[in-house]
């Protein structure tokens, strides 16, 4: 039996359509490295299992009785994967032929690499900008107030963002799109894989950061192209559980990288935004009444984000968490609506 040279791994929960295409892609490529597909089927309950078991049975499922989430999920896959290279595919991803061939000769023509990504494409073809640079201090303040409407908060977007950067040739960067990551399984599994302390935003980010530690360099690898469809988590940018989860992961991000200042930093910018909100809802035309329940709803968000963490419960088949790294939205955080 040829020995499996390039093992992917994708989650599954609740994606039905998207896998099947994401699974249809990576059968109609022809390749020249042996592979192997596990799915980690993250307790779908719209018939993904069964789909996956009845129409593409060359795959290797597994079915987790319970959503473990991002980062757990994907440590899963790789912990039974075989093959030499890993690479990490969300289920909303289409691959074009010869993409992952691609990725896998650059990462064996360069050694001192550590990790390698493609180019994104939209449906249309048109180019999605992923790369990001890693996030500094200022970052919160300019995701999370109105800081980041003008410079230099606006700066601080655009830098992390790497809006100067149009994602048409191949360079090094911090953190390429994760939506398609491909490294050596054993240095992987070497450095613990995924933080699962982030089990669902920023763990790409801070794979990449301990990569760069390491003195391993990442590469955006431009004449590699994989079509990204998108939709696998956009639903879940309204769900307030989900948009909490980022809050935390964040705060467990900079809590862990800046040791010192990150968690009382995070703490103080969550305050501003809930001092924001409040001044808003303030001068805002609502009439009083409506106005003091807002107020109320932000104060409970506040405490919500402060409180221990608890298991929100994924049982909302229209919320789909799938990828980390990149917020639900600009401001993320309470709402005045109550619908964060």
């Amino acid at each position: 039996m040829e020995p499996i040279e390039l093992s992917i791994v994708i989650l599954s929960w609740n994606t039905l359509e998207l896998t099947r295409a994401c699974l249809r892609s990576l059968r109609e490529d022809t390749t020249r490295h042996a592979r192997e597909v596990i799915v980690i089927d993250n307790a779908s309950h719209d018939g993904s299992a069964e789909m996956i078991e009845s129409e593409f049975p060359e795959v290797r499922l597994v079915v987790n009785p319970e959503n473990r989430l991002y980062a757990a999920a994907n440590n899963q896959g790789a912990r039974r994967s075989r093959g030499r290279l890993l690479c990490l595919m969300n289920s909303d991803i289409e691959v074009r032929p010869g993409a992952l061939d691609r990725l896998v000769d650059f990462l064996d023509a360069h050694p001192d690499y550590g990790a390698v990504s493609p180019k994104l494409l939209n449906p249309d073809g048109t180019v999605q900008p992923a790369c990001c640079r890693f996030p500094t201090l200022a970052d919160p303040v300019a995701d999370s107030t109105f800081a980041g409407g003008f410079p230099p908060g606006s700066w601080f977007i655009a830098r992390r963002a790497m809006a100067d950067f149009d994602h048409l040739t191949s360079r090094d960067v911090d953190q390429p799109p994760a939506a398609c990551f491909l490294m050596r399984r054993e240095e992987y599994l070497s450095m613990g894989g995924f933080d699962e302390e982030l089990s669902l935003y920023f763990n790409d980010v801070d794979l990449c950061l301990r990569l760069w530690q390491r003195g391993r360099r990442i590469r955006f690898l431009a004449e590699a192209e994989v079509f990204h469809l998108g939709g696998a988590s956009t639903r879940a940018l309204r769900n307030r559980a989900v948009n909490l989860l980022w809050l935390r992961n964040r705060e467990s991000f900079f809590a862990k990288h800046y040791p010192r200042v990150g968690k009382p930093w995070l703490r103080t910018v969550l305050a501003l935004h809930g001092t924001e909100l409040l001044a808003r809802i303030s001068l805002g035309p609502r009439p009083s009444a409506q106005a003091r329940a807002a107020q109320r709803e932000v104060l409970a968000q506040l405490r919500e984000c402060v409180a221990p963490a608890t298991d929100p419960g994924w049982s909302d088949p229209d919320t789909v968490p799938e990828t980390g790294g990149h917020p639900p939205s600009r401001a993320a955080g309470p709402s005045e609506r109550g619908d964060a």
